[in-house]
């Protein structure tokens, strides 16, 4: 049974490659979750129907965080709906699981220009692609020559879906002069010839951070571009085809923090708001 379902979730990785577009972090995600799933959730297979009972699984997560458990559990249920294109089945204990969502925690500007000071040419380019047009690393890594066209780039992201972005001169300057230094063939960042991995790309930039006693990841930047349009009257919809989100909702939560900087710039310029802290 188990050799049976084992084969089931790579098959199912293989098609959510090709579909899905995902990212090698991803791909690596959804193979360990659902080795350990497959492990607990109980199974029972007959010629008619598949029953899975979610029920053992639930317990041996349920020390975790509710956004672990959340991701877990969606996880599964993605190949249970692969699967039902194959079988009949049946589920128990598939409970809705409800997570609040934290606010993302973007980074202040002085320290991404600081960080543009330093680096690297190869890695300067790599922070201003994520900072000016909201990539993932993902996207970083799999950018081919051909899809960086005058003053735009298309972008594939999750989903397959495609965006086109504008390059600002600055970054068009300084990919120019990586493009002469490093003659890449396919890929924007190559090595040995080869595409150079997310995670490769991950470490150097966390790297630039690092030697700058600050540990900061690639999507932080994303938080902050998103942020920096928004707090500049950018429409929401606007920034949600550029960051490639399927739906406003995901986008939405950058107007919370973007409402919170509007209420400490009102509080900290109002005359009011200050004679009300010389009172306290």
């Amino acid at each position: 049974m188990k050799t049976w379902i084992k084969q089931e979730v790579f098959d199912f990785v293989d098609y959510v490659r090709g579909v899905k577009n995902f990212s090698e972090t991803t791909e690596k995600t959804y193979v360990i979750n659902l080795l350990e799933a497959i492990e607990f959730v109980r199974m029972q297979k007959d010629e008619e129907i598949i029953l899975f009972d979610l029920k053992p699984y639930r317990v041996h997560i349920k020390d975790k965080a509710k956004k672990t458990i959340y991701k877990k559990i969606s996880i599964f249920r993605s190949f249970v709906k692969y699967l039902k294109k194959k079988y009949k089945i049946k589920i128990k204990n598939d409970e809705n699981i409800s997570t609040s969502k934290t606010l993302p925690k973007p980074l202040p500007n002085t320290y991404i220009k600081e960080a543009l000071e330093v680096a690297e040419l190869k890695d300067k380019l790599m922070i201003e692609l994520i900072y000016t047009l909201g990539l993932r690393i993902s996207e970083v890594a799999n950018l081919k020559l051909k899809d960086i066209k005058n003053d735009w780039v298309i972008i594939k992201g999750k989903g397959g879906k495609i965006r086109q972005l504008p390059l600002m001169d600055g970054t068009k300057k300084l990919l120019s002069e990586y493009l002469k230094k490093e003659s890449p063939l396919i890929f924007l960042y190559e090595k040995n010839g080869e595409k150079e991995g997310e995670y490769r790309l991950r470490y150097r930039f966390s790297k630039v951070f690092k030697d700058l006693g600050l540990k900061v990841t690639p999507h932080q930047l994303r938080h902050s571009f998103a942020t920096e349009l928004l707090n500049e009257g950018a429409k929401i919809s606007d920034v949600s085809r550029l960051l490639g989100h399927s739906s406003l909702e995901s986008t939405q939560i950058y107007t919370k923090l973007s409402s919170i900087k509007k209420k400490e710039s009102y509080e900290k310029s109002h005359p009011l708001a200050k004679m009300g802290d010389e009172i306290v």
